[in-house]
């Protein structure tokens, strides 16, 4: 399909019907993390089935809602339920929701997500702030004709996870009892899990963790021009590193375990997010 500003303004204009006020920081909701919603006040819920030219979430687990409000002083949008190519989605379409967030007039994208570990010296439950990332499958989500008004054709991805956004997350982190790392987040297709030799190849190339999402929201926030914060949970070790399968009811459970904490590490981030000069 070949976008155009137009395409994304239909979404835009339905979703201003709704909600007049302008969101400051968009938030995406990774596999199970979805409790952090409930922290946000005065909500507006809009599905994503009837916003026009939006995508649906067909993932189990994921609502398939635009969540509006207030979160630590802030006016937010959040995304509960992402898109993935897994789906059957190309990733040209999954450009959407951070470009309709672009025009909404959002500041600041805080993703999320489900991630297994590759480095051995991490844990299930520690949280990885995300510094680069490693893509070497599947197409650009910029791919085809550009859209000036979003960014150039070329682009540069050097700041694409804004490294005063990872300062301040490292120094929200104190005192949460979290254990945070900073660290690469390679993206594998799925919905399949990788296997022991792709994990060893990702070690291999200087990868921390490893995931099916992610990358093609951050390619387009920085097409955007939008400062990123990545914030991983590992659920789980990858493939390989311990003598076990895995199971979408681990990587669940430690989601879950973890969901109240680091809900409110990210409303400690959100709340200082005017401390930063972007």
């Amino acid at each position: 399909m070949k976008y155009s500003l137009e395409y994304f303004q239909e979404s835009v204009d339905y979703i201003r019907k709704i909600v007049p006020w302008t969101p400051e920081v968009a938030i995406v909701l990774g596999s199970c993390l979805g409790p952090f919603a409930d922290a946000i006040e005065d909500s507006v819920v809009i599905d994503y089935a009837d916003i026009p030219n939006f995508l649906v979430s067909t993932v189990q687990g994921h609502a398939g809602k635009l969540i509006f409000g207030t979160v630590a002083g802030r006016r937010v949008v959040c995304m509960s339920g992402r898109f993935h190519s897994y789906e059957g989605y190309d990733f040209e379409q999954l450009v959407i929701p951070v470009r309709v967030f672009k025009l909404l007039g959002v500041k600041v994208v805080i993703l999320t997500n489900a991630a297994g570990a590759v480095n051995t010296s991490y844990r299930p439950g520690d949280v990885m702030l995300v510094s680069d990332h490693i893509k070497l499958n599947g197409a650009s989500p910029m791919r085809g004709p550009n859209v000036e008004e979003f960014g150039p054709r070329f682009f540069d991805v050097s700041r694409m996870y804004t490294p005063e956004l990872r300062q301040l997350a490292r120094e929200c982190g104190e005192g949460t009892g979290l254990t945070l790392h900073e660290g690469v987040y390679m993206f594998f297709p799925g919905p399949q899990y990788e296997t022991p030799a792709e994990i060893r190849a990702a070690r291999i190339l200087g990868a921390d963790a490893v995931g099916m999402s992610t990358v093609t929201e951050a390619l387009t926030a920085a097409h955007c021009g939008l400062p990123l914060l990545c914030l991983s949970v590992m659920t789980n070790m990858a493939a390989g590193v311990l003598d076990q399968p895995l199971t979408n009811e681990e990587v669940r459970d430690t989601a879950q375990s973890i969901a109240g904490p680091f809900s409110d590490y990210v409303k400690k981030i959100i709340a200082r997010l005017g401390e930063v000069a972007l």
